[in-house]
């Protein structure tokens, strides 16, 4: 299928995902927020796909939402609503499915494209990666799930500092809150994301699928609620994963284990 406003390729396993409106700072608008959706939903449906990475073109990885189109609106809060409703849609889906996400900071995160750049499970970022919240700057709230993640990765003293005073983070200062995973140099980023892609592709992505779901819902969880969550998967997996039945054979005859994802 053809995108307007990203461009997605599969390969070796590993989907591609590049948000492309490099001359709006790749911003977010209807449309993009709608395509990020469909591709989450290809991502998530599909098997074969066992890593995303998500980057973008140009020199900004996104500057957040299109203001230029909230301010032509002659309803933007209606407008912020159908954004809104793709994009969140598209992060429950990323965070939901069994592929590990990987996102790839290649510049300014700012607004929407802080948050979500901090939903990914890994995040590396660019050398010249900075990162700010910016939506109280033009009178907003953040969206886009930051108001989940943020106060779980750096506190909510520290949350709120960053979403209403909106220092502008270097890519250290967001290696040091726990903002991203790694730190690399500008010309290494997507080598290093295709690295670690390629590494999380060939692993036990219905095990990671699980450990995805269940840190999510620990959130929101009980102590005994979440134990027996952590009862079923391990036990769900014993018993119908074939990974888990190879890889405990690997184990006891310490060879290295052949996981297929399923």
């Amino acid at each position: 299928m053809n995108y307007k406003t990203l461009e997605f390729e599969v390969s070796d396993q590993i989907a591609t995902i590049t948000l492309s409106r490099p001359d709006a700072a790749n911003s977010l608008n209807q449309q993009m927020g709608d395509e990020l959706l469909m591709v989450a939903n290809h991502c998530a449906s599909n098997a074969d796909i066992r890593a995303v990475i998500l980057t973008a073109a140009g020199k900004m990885f996104c500057a957040g939402g299109d203001v230029a189109g909230f301010a032509d609106s002659e309803n933007p809060g209606e407008l912020l609503r159908g954004i809104t409703s793709g994009l969140h849609a598209a992060i429950q889906r990323f965070q939901r499915m069994d592929a590990p996400l990987v996102v790839a900071v290649n510049g300014i995160a700012a607004g929407a494209g802080m948050s979500i750049a901090i939903s990914g499970d890994f995040v590396l970022a660019a050398e010249s990666a900075q990162f700010t919240m910016a939506y109280t700057r033009i009178g907003l709230s953040p969206d886009g799930s930051s108001t989940f993640f943020l106060p779980r990765l750096v506190g909510a003293l520290k949350a709120k500092e960053l979403m209403i005073r909106n220092p502008l983070l270097s890519a250290a200062e967001a290696l040091e809150l726990g903002l991203v995973s790694q730190v690399v140099s500008d010309d290494e980023l997507m080598g290093a994301a295709r690295d670690l892609a390629g590494k999380l592709a060939a692993g036990p992505t219905r095990a990671y699928g699980e450990v995805k779901r269940l840190v999510a819902d620990s959130f929101n969880s009980s102590l005994d609620a979440q134990l027996e969550r952590e009862t079923r998967a391990i036990a769900d997996l014993a018993n119908y994963s074939e990974d888990a039945t190879n890889g405990i054979a690997a184990f006891m005859a310490k060879e290295k284990p052949d996981f297929k994802g399923r």
